[in-house]
């Protein structure tokens, strides 16, 4: 038995479903039998689960499966912002690849949304976190040329190289003082947390193939909503 969470499912045949989960062992697909009944009810998104999976090739079935604990219980925008984990995770994790200290991450974020904490810093948290795990992470105190970065001076992010030194103000920039509040996850500094959105939407849009995110245009249509 492994830990695991759904990332998502969807109906398979007659009664089965087709479950994305991420365990300690990575992303993995399978064919959950019987779903309409009580193991259907418990393979939902933001439960803990533990796992048991056969099969050795890529599409597995499930053996077992059974709660590990309380179903963290997320609504409005934490709702949201735990179907964006999910979707970013099922978009951006290679099938079977492990990454447990990923999925400790998850399930703390997790914990963290359903506990009614800020959103902004636990999704800018997550984001780097899983660039990095994935090999994608870079420097935030250093530019390219490994110098150390000026808190006065511009800079503009670069997929393969990092931040580069700019002279004049341009659209999508960051001011090196931004760039060192991330480091130290201050959100206090004027202007961090929006520019930490902004590095963390460029770092991510060439690993998505171009195509939106599901889960981000929903978030967005709620917040309109909202504002109706």
């Amino acid at each position: 038995m492994r830990a695991a969470y759904v990332l998502h499912s969807r109906p398979y045949k007659e009664s089965s479903a087709l479950v994305d989960f991420f365990t300690a062992q990575g992303r993995v697909r399978a064919v959950l039998r019987a779903a309409r009944g009580k193991v259907g009810s418990i393979a939902r998104p933001f439960a803990p689960l533990e796992l048991e999976l056969r099969g050795r090739g890529e599409l597995k079935s499930v053996g077992r499966l059974e709660s590990a604990g309380i179903p963290l219980l997320l609504s409005g925008e934490a709702l949201f912002s735990g179907l964006y984990l999910n979707e970013l995770l099922i978009r951006l994790l290679p099938a079977e690849d492990p990454h447990p200290l990923m999925l400790e991450h998850y399930g703390l974020t997790l914990q963290a949304l359903a506990a009614g904490r800020p959103l902004e810093p636990l999704l800018r948290a997550f984001e780097w976190r899983l660039l990095d795990e994935l090999g994608y992470g870079f420097a935030l105190d250093r530019d390219q040329h490994d110098q150390p970065i000026d808190p006065a001076a511009l800079y503009r992010w670069q997929q393969d190289i990092g931040l580069v030194p700019v002279i004049q103000l341009q659209p999508g920039v960051f001011q090196g003082r931004e760039l060192l509040a991330m480091v130290e996850a201050d959100w206090q500094t004027p202007g961090a947390l929006a520019a930490a959105k902004r590095l963390m939407r460029q770092a991510l849009a060439p690993h998505l193939g171009g195509r939106p995110l599901v889960s981000r245009e929903l978030f967005m249509t709620l917040k309109e909503s909202k504002r109706d």
